[in-house]
């Protein structure tokens, strides 16, 4: 039976839904960031920095692949600590092996973020326009859609900023980036956000388990900056636009009052 009030999918298909839709997003990110790797010759610079270590490593004899942490640099002997730092301070004064650092730096964060977005837009923007309400591989298996909440069906804007803002930038990419410069500060290469970087992405986790869980449609970020709400399709009543849910009222009203004795 199709209903005009809001029937909201359940968070059980919504859960699936979401796993099955990751697993395709992933597999697809991967496909993309092979690619582009091969288009930015990401292994040229790999194999510049890889190169330039292991001639520092021979030069003075320090086994790089051994220390990974501060404990192992602290049970190293003095004579071993101080061949390591020499090694260190020599890589750190090569212009070569800096500039291949710092180019396998600025491509990990582009390959990582034109992977992510290609795979987004794929998933979760081509496949719902072409379904139709917004359904993603995931959704039309598990019976669900997506609608504005007024009851209208979602349009390419509203479908776009769902994706790009919500999904992609909020949802993903700021705790990607956050935890790619948190990485990189960890082995020295560059700044992190340190532990606010960690409260922003842990507060970001607790807000969208919040607003499922007590918002009236159990919505998350990215259905709430888009006005939009997962519904389940077989009992939801989606409306072309706003004209034929006012024409649609119009005629309930009409039919229940002429059934009405007064």
């Amino acid at each position: 039976m199709v209903i005009y009030d809001l029937q909201k999918g359940s968070l059980l298909k919504r859960a699936s839904a979401f796993i099955l839709d990751g697993i395709l997003l992933v597999i697809l990110a991967v496909g993309f960031a092979f690619a582009a790797s091969a288009i930015f010759h990401y292994n040229t610079y790999s194999d510049m920095y890889s190169d330039g270590i292991d001639r520092y490593a021979a030069k003075y004899g320090v086994d790089f692949d051994s220390i990974l942490n501060q404990a192992d640099y602290d049970a190293m002997s003095d004579s071993q600590r101080a061949n390591y730092d020499a090694a260190v301070d020599a890589m750190n004064n090569d212009p070569e092996i800096m500039r291949a650092l710092n180019v396998i730096v600025r491509m990990i964060i582009a390959i990582v973020s034109i992977s992510v977005f290609l795979a987004f837009m794929v998933i979760e923007f081509i496949i719902p326009l072409i379904m139709k309400n917004g359904q993603t591989v995931g959704k039309k298996i598990f019976g669900l859609a997506v609608m504005r909440v007024n009851g209208v069906r979602i349009r390419t804007v509203s479908l776009f900023i769902r994706t790009f803002l919500g999904k992609y930038v909020i949802e993903t990419m700021i705790p990607v980036l956050i935890a790619l410069m948190i990485i990189f500060n960890a082995i020295g290469i560059m700044g992190g956000p340190g532990i606010m970087g960690l409260i922003f992405v842990g507060l970001l986790l607790i807000g969208q388990v919040l607003l499922l869980c007590f918002t009236k449609t159990k919505s998350m970020i990215h259905d709430i900056i888009s006005d939009c709400v997962v519904v389940d399709m077989a009992s939801q009543l989606i409306f072309d636009d706003e004209q034929s849910m006012l024409q649609y009222k119009a005629q309930k009203s009409a039919e229940i009052a002429a059934k009405s004795p007064y």
